[in-house]
């Protein structure tokens, strides 16, 4: 009888566990919700309906709803939904309201020129915990540049979905006509001005100089290409007055004189009349594929390589991303994270972006691919100026500027102080100081 009776307390006992593990499960996975609500769990999410490149694009929801599609399918019982028709330009306004209305989405796409004030005021979550904690996460697939994009003060607040670098898009046809040759992938500075000086001239004779060096190559890309940090990470320190700034700023004055005060554009590189001209990859896409390239680019060969470099910098340039954060106040975090990923790593959604986008994947493995390759030939149908090494490395090698609330407007004040001193025939370290001092101001004030 003694046995009996501990049978059945063990078997109570059994029975009370299973339940409470049963009762657990339900709660964590958000099963009860479905059971007593008969509705089906929802994450959000933030998007545009156009390109993030500015670019025509019919495909603006394909790769997000292929994801959608693979995900509800993992997750029964899961809806993925998002709000459509939102323009690129009204966006960050309806991004903003939707927060201070307190619908904000799950998940959010965000605009490079939003991160740093995003980050700043708490409204993306910081993503840290996730990348450590996930075993199946791994940052290392990631271009780095790409994912340092997504870091504000050490901390990651977003996971990268789309990039592209710039590049210098060449004319080689103006080349091959003055009997010069491609630089190679580690050119100079140097290499960059003697190319130019030699192509600039008057070609018809009629006094007037109609082939020019280069067009769109700004203080920026002298900067960058010279080992320039203009700014500390925080934001409170400029470093405007640097003797590799006063170098950067006499090689735009000498490769400015070339042009003997004519002023180019870039419908002067369209029609054939300029060698060189930095240009996003996503453009290099966008007009690329026929008939495009024939109504764009027509009657001339170009291909793209690396910036020249300065004489204390490398071969580097900017890189725009396009970021996705995760709300800080959603109650949906796991599912939110689980979403994420999928945009961002896997290798089959990736993938699409080479087919429905202008960017560049964010991954290694994928933009490093066969597949990839053979994708851009035949949408191009050029094989000459595809190459899948200099933009890979372009990628990885990109600067990743510092990341502080008001950013673009510090930056706004260096191009200020660059116009004035290239405009002006005063000595430069004596202006750099000036103006050192006047945005540090400026960074005072605007903390």
């Amino acid at each position: 009888m003694i046995i009996i009776i501990r049978n059945k307390k063990t078997f109570i006992l059994s029975v009370l566990s299973i339940f409470l593990l049963l009762c657990t499960w339900l709660i964590y996975s958000d099963f009860y919700k479905k059971i007593f609500t008969g509705k089906d769990e929802t994450i959000t999410i933030g998007i545009f309906s156009d390109s993030y490149w500015e670019v025509q694009n019919g495909y603006s929801y394909r790769i997000l709803e292929d994801a959608i599609a693979i995900f509800e399918e993992q997750h029964p019982g899961v809806k993925v939904e998002y709000v459509s028709g939102i323009l690129k330009d009204d966006y960050s306004e309806w991004l903003s309201e939707q927060f201070l209305l307190g619908n904000a989405p799950d998940i959010f796409f965000v605009l490079s020129e939003d991160f740093n004030d995003f980050a700043e005021i708490g409204v993306c979550k910081d993503l840290t915990s996730f990348v450590t904690q996930d075993e199946e996460f791994h940052k290392e697939e990631f271009y780095s540049s790409a994912y340092e994009y997504g870091k504000y003060r050490g901390a990651q607040y977003a996971l990268p979905y789309e990039c592209a670098p710039k590049l210098m898009f060449v004319n080689k046809t103006i080349l091959d006509k003055e009997g010069l040759n491609m630089p190679d992938d580690k050119w100079t500075w140097d290499e960059f001005y003697e190319i130019c000086r030699k192509v600039t001239k008057d070609t018809d004779g009629n006094g007037t100089i109609d082939q020019f060096g280069v067009v769109g190559y700004t203080w920026k890309e002298a900067f960058e290409s010279n080992g320039i940090l203009l700014f500390d990470e925080k934001g409170t320190e400029c470093y405007f007055a640097d003797d590799n700034v006063e170098t950067a700023l006499l090689f735009m004055e000498k490769i400015g004189k070339l042009n003997s005060g004519y002023t180019i554009n870039s419908r002067d590189f369209d029609l054939g009349n300029v060698v060189f001209q930095p240009m996003s990859f996503s453009r290099y896409r966008a007009y690329k594929p026929y008939p495009l390239s024939v109504k764009k680019y027509s009657g001339f060969e170009w291909e793209c390589m690396p910036m020249p470099a300065g004489p204390n910098g490398d071969n580097i340039s900017t890189l725009d991303t396009l970021l996705l954060a995760m709300n800080g106040n959603t109650d949906r975090e796991e599912y939110a994270w689980e979403f994420m990923k999928l945009l961002t790593c896997n290798t089959q959604i990736q993938s699409e972006i080479f087919d429905y986008s202008e960017g560049v994947s964010v991954l290694k493995a994928v933009t490093e691919s066969d597949q990839t390759l053979q994708s851009l030939i035949e949408s191009s149908g050029d094989t000459g100026s595809l190459n899948l090494p200099i933009l890979s490395e372009a990628v990885e090698n990109a600067v990743v500027a510092p990341r502080f609330r008001n950013y673009d407007h510090a930056i706004s004040e260096v191009d200020k102080a660059v116009n004035d001193i290239l405009a002006g025939s005063s000595n430069f370290s004596m202006e750099q100081i000036i103006w050192n001092r006047n945005i540090n101001k400026y960074l005072s004030n605007s903390r």
